[in-house]
C-alpha cells in the first residue's frame, strides 16, 4: 500500500469534499470495465432483440451515460463536473454467456473522471440485469474496474 494521504478526510478525520478550486483545467480520460455473466440462452435472445422489454444494449448505454452525469448525487465527495464525453461500449462473447462493458469518460476540468467512468458501466450492467431477470435471475455482474486514466497532477494510470 502507498504512503499517499488520503485526500477526503481532514486532520480530524472527517469526510470532506477536496478543494479543486486551485488546480489548473486539464484534458482527462477515464476508462473503466466490466461484466455480466448469464446463461448462454439469455445472450441469445438479447443478441437475437427478443427481449419483451426491448433493445437490451442501446437501453443499457442510456442509462450508462446518465448515471456518469448523475455520480455526484450518488457518491458524496464526487464533484459536479461538466462532462465533455460519455461513450459505452459492449462486447458479447456467444459461447461464454458474458457480455463486457467498457465506458469511457472525458472531461477538461479541474477532476479527474474514474467515478464517472465506474458509474456508467455499473449502471449499464445493472441495466442488462434489470431488463434480463425474468428470464435469467442467476446473472452475475463482476469485474467492475478502473482501466486507464489519464490527465492531472497524478498523470496517467494504465492497468496491466
Amino acid at each position: 500500500m502507498s504512503d499517499d494521504k488520503l485526500t477526503h478526510f481532514d486532520d480530524e478525520g472527517k469526510a470532506i469534499m477536496v478543494e479543486v478550486g486551485d488546480k489548473t483545467p486539464t484534458k482527462r480520460v477515464a476508462v473503466a470495465c466490466g461484466e455480466v455473466h448469464m446463461l448462454e440462452a439469455t445472450l441469445t435472445r438479447i443478441l437475437d432483440s427478443k427481449v419483451e422489454k426491448g433493445d437490451v444494449f442501446g437501453i443499457a448505454r442510456i442509462a450508462g451515460i446518465m448515471a456518469a452525469k448523475k455520480t455526484p448525487e450518488l457518491i458524496p465527495l464526487c464533484h459536479p463536473l461538466l462532462l465533455t464525453s460519455v461513450s459505452i461500449e459492449f462486447a458479447p462473447h456467444p459461447g461464454e454467456g458474458r457480455v463486457d462493458i467498457e465506458a469511457t469518460v472525458k472531461v477538461s476540468g479541474n477532476t479527474g473522471v474514474e467515478m464517472e467512468a465506474l458509474t456508467a458501466v455499473s449502471a449499464a450492467a445493472l441495466t442488462i440485469y434489470d431488463m434480463c431477470k425474468a428470464v435469467d435471475k442467476g446473472m452475475t455482474i463482476a469485474n467492475i474496474r478502473l482501466m486507464e486514466k489519464h490527465g492531472g497532477k497524478s498523470g496517467s494510470f494504465v492497468r496491466n
